[in-house]
């Protein structure tokens, strides 16, 4: 159909739009380098994820079909290799220009051509003495056993001949204490990467053998592990799958150059891997080492402008922020406020207040030291009741997670799993303190990004805290439903997936479809990372035919063709890919005005989120709130320099400045926001400084009194 696209084609859309942002020149060059880096590490786990959940799926169920395109597994993995491929050259271009680009300061990838002759003997001796004891490189043939390649472990593969045979030959190249970035000179910013080193140098591994061929190769290998969640041995069995995962089959191997096919086909029979499944690149295999070089240069012109999260405006710093919440609804939106000087506070505050009685948080992803682990064991060690639903089987945090689960085991929390094949994805807390007279406060926090300090700091994400006492009882309902392992199956004002969003989201749709059919305004308008749910589309559909004003804001995945006269004409779609990472979810129904309806969450429009995964949204009710997110989703609306506009053929084309029109960067402009929230309370409370100090003069002041004359 012309208005639906194919779910991991219009994913490797949304990272051709990250490489954009590595050729364009009004981003620094380091910066320019760090996109470069993460379109390769986004594609490495699009291979590892999805492309082998499709390879499963193209072995064990031939029939079954894209519900968008109507493609099977195989036919995806075809257009899946060709797109890939396509856009390769373009991945090297951008990386080539960079660094010739940043010669000028100084910065430069040296090869062997390019080295001078003392770097040559140099390099000769490194090898020698920091390299070579401490790898051995491998001879493989037909009656030999092929060695087990590492995931994404970069390895040099030679061609050899003998009196008796040719053979193939596996280096392995890095080992524990080796440095991938060998400096050879201007500060390290003139450097050659280790692989390349062991590359020239193969010869030297393989005495009694001359090297016809040789090549750099990295292997991708599946990840597409799942357990359920059920029994009492849950965690055991995902450090069981955690481990076995990097074993799993390979669903890629690059090579860096050339080779010789007969070599090549050897290894690929080795590995059980196609030839299609083969891509060249004539660039570093591994492109992680990039962000290393940001700290080789301080050059103001290099970098982003610097920016720090800011204290929130809303918060008083000098008075604890339950009472606060308590008075009125907060709003937190990162990575513009900071979440150390908000929310951690907060849980601090909380973990160390004794009239605090329970603390209960579902935990999805945490910073590898994590304060909010910190407050959490603190509450426990207080007595107080913490439970924590922390989920195992966050894809690639199932380590760390497990290790926290221990953790927090040890200091005495309460800690459950997910439900069994439902990911517990919600971003939910629940704190219950005693009140003044009796019985007992509640504040809920809802937000749409993760408990991680870090990633607060570059993700753009929403938080709502409250003291509403209908959302504080769906939480506790949420919260006894996992450890029950059921399903919420009604709520208050909480919109509680598996059961309880997608429906009440689809009907809130239809009221606006209802509004516009009896002539008013409808509207609808929402900011995902991802749009796939084909009942959410077929409903936008509806309500686009409908007349209904549709505006989206998709980073990502967007299985929906906007201005297909006929289907879409009133869908409008911009994509938003920047120097923070776009991650808030936001559904707005209707126009502006107290029947306008506004939710915060943490599920996508995708169906694993809206019917496979326990998520949690939660209305903005306050109308202080909900003007601040609207002029939020507006000024992404009107972002002009980093915003992508779908066009009716699926096509994405940079949004440009109109004749006369400010350059608009939404980021940078919500940041200049914060700053000036602070800046501006900074002045309202000198002014009552200056007030009260005028107040306290004027009173020390004695009145004047009229001097009585001297009578003789």
């Amino acid at each position: 159909m012309e208005y639906l696209e194919n779910r991991e084609l219009s994913w490797l859309k949304f990272n051709k739009r990250v490489l954009d942002e590595a050729v364009d020149p009004n981003n620094p060059l380091l910066e320019r380098l760090s996109f470069s880096a993460i379109y390769q590490s986004n594609l490495d786990e699009f291979f590892m994820v999805r492309v082998g959940s499709l390879t499963d799926d193209a072995k064990n169920d031939k029939k079954k079909k894209d519900n968008k395109t109507g493609m099977n597994a195989a036919q995806q993995l075809d257009a899946i290799f060709t797109a890939v491929r396509r856009l390769q050259p373009s991945v090297e271009e951008a990386y080539h220009k960079t660094m010739s680009e940043l010669a000028g300061y100084g910065f430069e990838h040296v090869s062997f051509e390019t080295a001078a002759k003392d770097e040559l003997s140099f390099l000769e001796l490194y090898f020698k003495r920091e390299i070579k004891p401490f790898i051995s490189g491998i001879v493989i043939n037909d009656s030999l056993p092929f060695p087990f390649l590492k995931n994404k472990e970069i390895y040099v593969a030679v061609q050899l001949s003998s009196k008796r045979e040719t053979s193939i030959g596996i280096i392995p190249v890095h080992h524990d204490g080796s440095e991938r970035i060998i400096p050879l000179g201007n500060d390290g910013k003139r450097f050659i990467l280790e692989e390349e080193v062991v590359l020239h140098f193969a010869h030297l591994m393989f005495k009694s053998y001359n090297v016809l061929d040789r090549a750099l190769i990295r292997v991708t290998r599946s990840a597409d592990i799942m357990v359920s969640g059920k029994g009492a041995d849950f965690r055991e069995r995902m450090e069981e799958l955690v481990a076995k995962r990097t074993k799993l089959s390979p669903v890629r191997l690059e090579i860096s150059d050339d080779f010789s096919r007969e070599a090549l086909d050897f290894i690929c029979k080795k590995l059980k891997i196609k030839n299609v499944r083969v891509f060249t690149s004539r660039i570093p295999l591994d492109l992680s080492y990039l962000y290393s070089l940001q700290d080789l240069d301080d050059n103001k012109k290099l970098h982003y402008q610097p920016r720090s999260p800011r204290k929130s405006a809303a918060l008083s710093e000098t008075r604890p922020i339950f009472p606060q919440i308590k008075a009125k609804d907060l709003l937190l939106s990162y990575p513009f406020e900071s979440m150390n000087l908000t929310f951690i506070r907060f849980l601090q505050e909380a973990a160390n207040d004794p009239k605090v009685t329970s603390i209960k948080i579902t935990l999805y992803r945490l910073a590898k030291s994590s304060k909010v682990i910190d407050a959490l064991c603190t509450a426990a060690e207080q007595g107080k009741d913490v439970l924590v639903m922390i989920e195992l089987r966050a894809r690639f945090d199932e380590e760390n997670n497990i290790e926290w689960s221990k953790h927090l085991q040890k200091a005495g929390v309460k800690v459950i799993y997910g439900l069994k094949d439902f990911k517990a994805h919600s971003k939910l807390l629940l704190v219950t303190r005693k009140a003044q007279g009796g019985g007992f406060d509640y504040v809920t926090q809802i937000g749409t990004g993760n408990y991680n300090e870090k990633t607060s700091a570059i993700y753009t994400d929403l938080m709502l805290l409250t003291s509403d006492r209908e959302i504080a009882a769906d939480a506790e309902n949420v919260f006894k439903c996992l450890q029950n392992r059921t399903f919420v199956e009604n709520t208050n004002k909480l919109l509680v997936a598996p059961l309880c969003l997608r429906d009440p989201v689809i009907e809130m749709m239809d009221q606006q479809i209802e509004l516009a059919k009896n002539g008013g305004e409808g509207y609808i308008a929402a900011k995902v990372n991802s749009l796939s749910d084909m009942t959410i589309i077929g409903k936008l559909i509806e309500a686009s035919q409908a007349g209904v004003k549709i505006e989206l804001v998709v980073r990502g995945i967007c299985c929906i063709i906007a201005g297909v006269e006929g289907y879409t004409e009133n869908i409008t779609v911009r994509s938003i890919v920047g120097r923070f990472l776009e991650h808030s979810r936001i559904f707005i129904f209707g126009k502006d005005g107290k029947e306008q309806r506004i939710y915060i969450g943490s599920a996508d429009y995708m169906s694993r989120n809206t019917v496979r995964r326990v998520e949690v949204a939660a209305p903005v009710e306050d109308e202080r709130l909900k003007k601040r997110i609207r002029d939020i989703f507006r000024t992404l609306m009107k972002d002009n320099t980093k915003a992508r506009i779908m066009q009716s053929d699926g096509t994405y084309i940079q949004a440009v400045p109109a004749d006369e029109e400010e350059p608009l960067c939404a980021q940078e402009f919500l940041y200049d926001q914060a700053y000036k929230r602070l800046d501006d309370k900074k002045e309202r409370q000198e002014r009552l400084r200056q007030n009260r100090e005028k107040g306290a003069a004027a009173k020390k002041t004695p009145a004047k009194r009229g001097r009585k004359k001297k009578t003789s």
